[in-house]
Order: C-alpha cells, then sequence, then structure tokens
C-alpha cells in the first residue's frame, strides 16, 4: 500500500492515465474474446475494435482513442464467462495480492493469468517489470475504495464480500440483477 500511494502522489495525472490505456488496452483482447465465448459478438467485434484503433492511433495503447470514437470498453473475464456458462460461484475466499474471488472467479483468474500476454513476455527483468507497474497502477486505483471501506463498514470481511458478491453477480449478467 505505501509504494501504491507514493505512485498515486508522485505521477502526474497523464501518466497514471497512459499506464492504465497501456494495460487496458492489452486486457481488451482477451475482454474481446470472452465477449465472444459469452455470446455477445457485437461487444466482441467492440473490444477487437478497440484493439486496433488504440493499438494504431493511440500510440500502443497509451491513449484511448477509441473510447473518443464511441466505442465502449467493457470488462470481461473468464470467471464472468463460466458464470455465463451456468457454473456456480462456489465459495468465497479473500486471496492475498488478488483479492477478493470465489472458487469460479479463482479458477477463471488462474486461466486469466495463463493466458495474459504480458506474462508470457520471454524477458524476464522486462516481464517483471510490466507486471509490477501493473499490480502498482491497478492497486493505486483502488486506493479510493480503501477509504471507502475504512469509514463505512463495521465489519469489513463482511462488507466487501457482500460488495464482491454483489458486484460479481452484476457483471455477469451485463447489470441486470434480477438473474
Amino acid at each position: 500500500k505505501p509504494v501504491d500511494q507514493g505512485y498515486d502522489a508522485s505521477a502526474p495525472l497523464p501518466v497514471k492515465a497512459g499506464v492504465g490505456n497501456f494495460f487496458g488496452n492489452i486486457s481488451d483482447v482477451w475482454t474481446s474474446l470472452n465477449n465472444f465465448l459469452q455470446g455477445k459478438g457485437g461487444d466482441g467485434l467492440s473490444d477487437a475494435g478497440r484493439v486496433l484503433i488504440n493499438t494504431t492511433i493511440g500510440i500502443g495503447g497509451v491513449f484511448d482513442v477509441a473510447s473518443e470514437m464511441g466505442l465502449e470498453k467493457h470488462a470481461e473475464d473468464f470467471g464472468q464467462t463460466l458464470g455465463k456458462w451456468g457454473v456456480g460461484d462456489g465459495p468465497y475466499f479473500y486471496w492475498p495480492i488478488i483479492g477478493p474471488r470465489t472458487t469460479r472467479d479463482t479458477f477463471g483468474f488462474a486461466v486469466d493469468s495463463y493466458v495474459d500476454p504480458v506474462a508470457r513476455v520471454h524477458d524476464v527483468p522486462l516481464r517483471n517489470s510490466l507486471l509490477g507497474v501493473r499490480l502498482i497502477d491497478k492497486r493505486a486505483s483502488l486506493l479510493p475504495s480503501d477509504k471507502v471501506v475504512e469509514q463505512a463498514a463495521f465489519d469489513k470481511y463482511n462488507y466487501v464480500r457482500d460488495a464482491y458478491l454483489q458486484n460479481r453477480r452484476s457483471e455477469i449478467n451485463d447489470g441486470n440483477v434480477s438473474r
């Protein structure tokens, strides 16, 4: 957390945005495939288009030109795909480093990690640097959530668990909570 706070305080906003955009562009490839696996062809094509546009015009994904062009960013992972296919949640866990997950989402995270192009970089120092920067950037983006949990929760574990499970249900059902 101190490293994330230092990054958040010292990195200029354009740098943080560029780092987030770069890694978001890489993840859009897998998001596109997960959309197709969930039967959402239009969203899959949109995300593939985002990758093409942001990689070329957005200079390797540092700039999110596709959003400016009206292509919506989606967030789909293999845990959501399994949920769409009817795989149940299973027990809830709070894992060190990767955070809250159900059994289904833990398996999905393992698949997501296996296909992650950043983790597949063969140059070990470059790969580890990229993974470290992505982890710090992701964790720094969650710092405001820490404040909410600290201020609002009497029982932090239950608060985080309930928020996670409700959010995942919404993500799997594309915001339709009545399913």
